[in-house]
């Protein structure tokens, strides 16, 4: 009796074989992740909505392009994945790293605060999503940005924690909508991190405390720190991991202890 072996597996797809857009390349962790992206081979995409940040970075990172876009735009976000498709590039993940920082109570939070902030982090990710789906007809990786502030429930986040909260729903349901054709999104929701947009908080030493006091592992996070699991979630050969999201937090939003607590 004889027996027929299954097909061999395809090999897995590397960062060498297509190109990766970082939305906010500019920033603190886009600039990590975008590193990270062209340490690991990938060909790299890098856009800011200011266009000379946006130059500065790609010269500094060694992207092979880069681009100004308001990434809320959405016939911006898609002429700019069209262009790019058009272009040769094989797009095989999109980082979406806009985002804002906005600490009030609600009380105090005017509707223009809340317009902007959703504008800013949903908007975006919504954008990138939309074109992601009309244009790219093979297997990638989109990553979006919460925050582990949503999944805690702190005080005074109010607008944050709501489009944050938006941004998750909004990556899970297009999961299962993108899934037969390999288009796969998640969500990594960090606590804070030390970059120049939590600079209000960082360089205020009273609140800076107060913040790393809130985290079990009793320190804020680093770009470095949140980089490392974008790349994970990018890497063409872990494809089997959407809909998710992760929270890099040191603890934040699950634990209550800390060392000494």
């Amino acid at each position: 009796m004889s027996s027929t072996a299954p097909a061999p597996a395809p090999a897995p797809a590397a960062f060498s074989d297509g190109t990766f857009l970082v939305v906010g390349g500019a920033g603190g962790i886009g600039r990590e992740i975008a590193g990270g992206i062209v340490a690991r081979g990938g060909s790299l995409v890098l856009t800011s909505r200011d266009a000379d940040r946006a130059a500065r970075a790609a010269a500094e990172l060694g992207a092979d392009e880069h681009a100004s876009l308001d990434a809320a735009d959405f016939q911006a976000t898609h002429d700019l994945l069209q262009r790019l498709i058009a272009d040769g590039h094989r797009i095989l993940g999109i980082v979406n790293c806009a985002g804002s920082i906005l600490l009030k109570p609600a009380h105090l939070t005017t509707a223009e605060e809340v317009r902007e902030t959703l504008e800013t982090n949903l908007m975006t990710a919504f954008s990138l999503l939309a074109a992601a789906g009309k244009l790219i007809r093979e297997p990638a990786s989109v990553v979006l940005f919460g925050t582990a502030a949503a999944e805690a429930g702190l005080p005074n986040h109010e607008a944050i924690a709501a489009a944050k909260a938006a941004v998750g729903g909004l990556a899970r349901s297009a999961a299962a909508t993108y899934a037969a054709r390999g288009l796969r999104v998640n969500v990594i929701a960090p606590g804070l991190v030390d970059t120049p947009l939590a600079a209000r908080i960082t360089g205020n030493e009273r609140a800076l405390e107060a913040s790393r006091r809130m985290h079990a592992l009793d320190r804020i996070g680093t770009p470095a720190d949140v980089a490392p699991v974008a790349l994970l979630l990018l890497d063409p050969a872990v494809s089997w991991i959407t809909g998710q999201t992760i929270c890099v937090d040191g603890g934040l939003a699950g634990l209550k202890s800390r060392p000494g607590g």
